[in-house]
């Protein structure tokens, strides 16, 4: 298996931050300073992004989240928090599908528990296509003005997006189209789940937060106003916030 590259800073207990598509860990910049006195924070890139290779024949979610899983166990820690953006958030529900005895908690930012629509499938296979023949110019150009519901922040996310190697974008495509529905997992949780959204989110409808937050039992969902699909780059502080009612 791959190693991941990673960033860890903070002391406490162990929270893993997944980035979601297609950015990298430097997504959780804005929030990590409103948690490392709370949390020890790991913040890996996943697997095809940032600094971390992609595996020769690529890997989906459930493999992703292995990984994760292996890069906890390489730390020694038999458990922690992991908390998912977006894509982060479909790999924090295959983490807590395989090994839910390593999950003291979760947190679910701007996802869904739900697979894709045949439509959404087809779309993410033509964006594929696209970034093969075109390169990461084809998703930051989609992308970057749709992420942030403050238009302050599209250059930053195209400037992130540009840097992401072409790979692991169309690997990630692929495996996001693949991902099962995993609704029929959340009322199995024993653990505490926050669950974070902007009620301005361009790409996930709130909609799909509430349709999580009933299906849980220990749950606590975080609504933002004006918040588009970054609530960790928009409002870090109410984020972080969020998070904390983990422990």
């Amino acid at each position: 298996m791959n190693q991941l590259h990673y960033i860890r800073a903070g002391s406490g207990q162990p929270l893993v931050l997944i980035h979601g598509f297609p950015l990298d860990h430097s997504a959780w910049e804005q929030s990590l300073p409103h948690l490392t006195a709370h949390f020890d924070v790991i913040l890996p890139d996943l697997s095809g992004f940032g600094a971390s290779a992609l595996p020769e024949g690529g890997c989906g979610l459930d493999e992703m989240a292995a990984s994760l899983a292996g890069l906890l166990r390489g730390l020694g820690l038999s458990r922690a928090f992991l908390a998912g953006h977006s894509m982060g958030g479909y790999i924090a529900l295959a983490f807590a599908r395989q090994s839910p005895e390593m999950v003291l908690g979760l947190g679910l930012i701007s996802t869904q528990a739900g697979s894709d629509t045949p439509e959404g499938q087809a779309n993410r296979h033509k964006t594929a296509a696209a970034v093969a023949e075109k390169g990461p110019g084809v998703v930051a150009d989609a992308m970057s003005p749709k992420l942030s519901a403050n238009p302050a922040h599209e250059a930053l996310l195209r400037e992130t997006i540009l840097r992401q190697p072409a790979p692991g974008i169309i690997n990630a495509l692929k495996a996001m189209a693949a991902r099962p529905d995993s609704s029929g997992l959340l009322s199995h949780f024993d653990f505490p789940v926050s669950i974070v959204h902007g009620l301005a989110d361009a790409l996930i409808p709130v909609e799909r937060a509430r349709e999580m937050k009933a299906a849980l039992l220990r749950v606590h969902l975080t609504e933002l106003p004006g918040v588009g699909h970054m609530p960790m780059l928009e409002a870090p502080a109410e984020t972080a916030q969020a998070l904390k009612t983990l422990l």
